[in-house]
């Protein structure tokens, strides 16, 4: 598919494309073009198909296969190529309405859904070549199964009819056929040989030969381009995602600097108010000072009060003993003074010559 991918765009590139060159594609190069976006689409299509069989989701099956459906519709003719792809695509869709006898894929309303899906299990083993083990398991489950619908349902005389349609040849695998039928005389739908070949064991050996298809059409491209696209969105969301946490953690950031900011600015201001403060109340420790020693000074002038008059009384006397002393001569003579008396007389001589 890759080498389809580069002979088209060779093929645009060469023919012209919108937008390029203002040349649009000639009538050939866009036949060439729809031709391969078809074979994107049906292989595309019938992948999804598959993996939506497998992992049994019965609404995006359904969406599936109307889309391929409509695609197998309009081809006009489906290339070899393609061949087993819509024979993958039928196959399945017969097989998931099994159990549903009036749902018709044929003309014949006589054949059944699983009828149906034998024959283009016939036309699909043709286009793969020679059948493995896989094959011949999922032939024998679709012919006991054709059977074992109809005689679920009551339908013993039609099980009889499709027993004879499935083994036009009386040789081909009789052993099979033998059996099949000594059950439908039974009209016991319940037998452990029709236990053992269920149809829930069909839908798991029919999941295991999608697989195989699943793995060679990975490389669809399609598939690779839609991975790819969905890969970018994914990168892009998870770089958005990235982008957001970081504007988060740098406004996180921001306000915790902020708020530091605001704190660091309201213990400034708290410290210059303290600072206003201080000298407040040092100024007011002053004046309990100055208080204090006006206080002290008033006690002192108290004091000089109380004692003035007996101080004054004493100089008084000390000046009429010292007059005695000088009209009688003694004066200058030695005595026995204590130091108290030198510094009186002195005192006395500073006071006599400020008094005369």
């Amino acid at each position: 598919m890759g080498g389809a991918w580069s002979r088209w765009r060779a093929d645009l590139k060469m023919a012209g494309a919108p937008g390029s060159d203002g040349v649009f594609l000639c009538p050939m190069r866009l036949a060439q073009a729809e031709a391969v976006v078809g074979d994107w689409m049906l292989e595309f299509t019938c992948y999804c198909l598959c993996r939506h069989f497998r992992e049994g989701r019965t609404a995006e099956f359904r969406r599936c296969r109307n889309v391929a459906q409509a695609v197998i519709n309009s081809l006009s003719k489906i290339p070899a190529r393609q061949k087993k792809t819509v024979y993958l695509c039928q196959l399945l869709t017969r097989i998931a309405k099994g159990k549903r006898l009036d749902c018709h894929f044929e003309n014949d309303q006589r054949i059944s859904p699983l009828e149906s899906a034998l024959s283009v299990w016939t036309l699909l083993e043709r286009e793969e070549g020679k059948p493995d083990k896989l094959h011949e398991d999922i032939r024998r489950l679709i012919q006991i199964q054709v059977v074992a619908v109809h005689m679920e349902k009551g339908y013993f005389k039609e099980a009889a009819e499709v027993l004879e349609r499935l083994f036009t040849d009386l040789e081909s695998n009789k052993p099979l056929r033998m059996k099949l039928a000594t059950i439908v005389k039974s009209k016991d739908p319940y037998v452990p040989f029709l236990q053992n070949f269920s149809y829930d064991l069909l839908i798991s050996k029919m999941k295991s030969y999608v697989e195989l298809f699943i793995k060679d059409n990975e490389t669809n491209f399609l598939i690779q381009a839609a991975t790819k696209e969905v890969e970018a969105k994914e990168l892009g969301a998870t770089m958005l995602q990235k982008e957001t946490v970081n504007v988060s953690e740098t406004e996180e950031e921001s306000n915790l600097e902020t708020n530091q900011s605001s704190m660091e600015e309201q213990s400034i201001t708290n410290q210059s108010s303290g600072d206003v403060r201080k000298p407040i109340v040092r100024h007011r420790s002053g004046q309990k000072h100055r208080k204090k020693s006006v206080l002290q000074s008033l006690n002192s002038l108290q004091n000089v009060e109380k004692h003035g008059d007996a101080w004054a009384c004493g100089r008084k006397r000390q000046i009429e003993e010292f007059r005695i002393s000088l009209a009688s001569g003694s004066f200058g003579q030695t005595s026995k003074v204590s130091p108290h008396t030198h510094t009186l007389r002195g005192e006395n001589m500073y006071l006599l010559g400020k008094l005369f």
